[in-house]
């Protein structure tokens, strides 16, 4: 029997030291999130961004999955792969 994920994190989250590692690592998250979301937009696979940008698509499943932090350049070429361009801001903490 396999117990879904939801149900997992939602036992995590109960422990303080789970919530504050997470949040830590929130922005990883979200980036790749972001990632995955522009290229299934696109339509595309992970081999075909990789085509785009020059690179592997071991490559681009790591940056989906918030393995490694991407420089911009890297972020730029990923947007460009998939129809976007790369926007960052500023906000308040």
């Amino acid at each position: 029997m396999t117990i879904p994920f939801k149900k997992v994190k939602a036992a995590w989250a109960k422990d303080a030291k789970f919530r504050a590692e997470y949040e830590k690592l929130k922005p990883e998250f979200t980036l790749a999130l972001a990632l995955i979301r522009a290229r299934e937009k696109a339509g595309m696979t992970q081999a075909e961004v990789a085509k785009h940008m020059g690179t592997t698509q071991s490559v681009v499943a790591r940056l989906e999955s918030a393995g490694t932090v991407p420089n911009l350049k890297t972020l730029e070429r990923y947007a460009k792969a998939v129809g976007k361009r790369v926007e960052v801001k500023l906000v308040t903490a």
